[in-house]
């Protein structure tokens, strides 16, 4: 095992490269960097005669000297050849040295965590809420498979499934937003104006007040697969021999179900749970963001790449992505935890 998880973190490094190499070679390609922008913003002031104070780089209608556009380039870095900044990128990122913000002018890291709040509200509550809700709702449609609850039940979800996120926030907010029917939950933030000001229950319930619509949008998407990913694994336990052999020998329903079928059915849900449940603190939903005025992630990366800001871009890819390969890491081994009987000795 130990082996195992030593090669497994080895590959991780080339993936990881690779990744980024990828990544840095294509924003080399794309079209209104940094530096273009900063040129045509400076060109743009002083248009029609105007021209800015003595630190403006504007030299009239000739634009911007070579000698000023070199310097903005060395500003941003891009004096140096691509080898040599994407091998000075990777040591900065080593020691999580991800730079500061071409747009928001500020540290990578300090941009990233105050956007964390919204990703973490929206992605923790809406796992909670799938997880709590699809394992039950699955294990009950497998054991009435065919029945009017599991043909009502599956209607529901797949008509949940079908409508786009962002359909139903719009519709949640015209029913419950104060659209054209009722004014209940607000459209705006994660708190009120005045939260600070709240005592410990009213910030509590502020803030689930202000989570609701944006949470319902995100996750009901995500509880017909949930759901029918558990009800067809249990369905599948449920219709194996050993279970024959256990109500042969007079075991209840309710043992057979508990004590036999959970334990091996519930197995392809639970291995997913480790990369689920870190995916859910640092992904966020821009549609949903955007609709909800939530300053998230969703968000920070859209506008990032629009305003080709390469140290957002470039630095939270390079987070994500590990923490992407260790929950990867974290599912496969679970398997081992839920089911002693795989072993990964034999790829060792």
């Amino acid at each position: 095992m130990l082996f195992y998880i030593l090669k497994r973190v080895g590959l991780m490094i080339p993936t990881l490269i690779g990744v980024m190499l990828i990544t840095f070679t294509v924003t080399q390609f794309v079209p209104g960097g940094p530096v273009e922008r900063m040129v045509a913003e400076m060109e743009g002031v002083g248009k029609g005669g105007e021209v800015g104070g003595g630190t403006s780089f504007y030299r009239g209608d000739s634009g911007l000297d070579s000698s000023r556009v070199e310097k903005l380039r060395e500003l941003y870095g891009f004096d140096k050849p691509p080898v040599q900044r994407f091998v000075a990128m990777m040591k900065n990122y080593l020691v999580f040295d991800f730079g500061s913000s071409y747009y928001y002018h500020q540290s990578v890291v300090d941009l990233v965590i105050s956007r964390m709040p919204v990703s973490m509200s929206l992605g923790l509550w809406s796992f909670l809420i799938v997880y709590g809700v699809c394992i039950p709702l699955g294990i009950a449609k497998a054991v009435r498979d065919g029945s009017r609850f599991d043909i009502l039940t599956s209607t529901a979800i797949l008509i949940g499934y079908a409508i786009p996120g962002f359909v139903l926030a719009i519709v949640l907010i015209v029913l419950f937003g104060g659209g054209s029917f009722w004014n209940i939950f607000p459209l705006r933030g994660l708190v009120s104006d005045g939260w600070s000001e709240m005592g410990l229950i009213q910030k509590i319930l502020d803030y689930l007040w202000h989570m609701v619509l944006p949470i319902i949008s995100s996750a009901v998407g995500s509880l017909a697969v949930m759901t029918m990913l558990t009800k067809n694994s249990f369905l599948e336990e449920i219709r194996k021999q050993y279970v024959l052999t256990a109500r042969a020998k007079g075991l209840s329903e309710q043992q057979v179900l508990y004590k036999h079928v959970f334990r091996n059915g519930i197995i392809p849900i639970i291995t997913g749970f480790p990369g689920y449940f870190i995916a859910a603190f640092f992904t966020g939903s821009l549609l949903i963001e955007t609709i909800f005025s939530l300053d998230g992630m969703g968000l920070l990366a859209y506008q990032s790449v629009l305003n080709r800001d390469y140290p957002v871009v470039l630095g939270t890819l390079y987070f994500f992505t590990i923490i992407g390969l260790f929950a990867r890491l974290l599912s496969d081994l679970s398997y081992v935890f839920v089911d002693p009987r795989i072993s990964f000795d034999s790829v060792e």
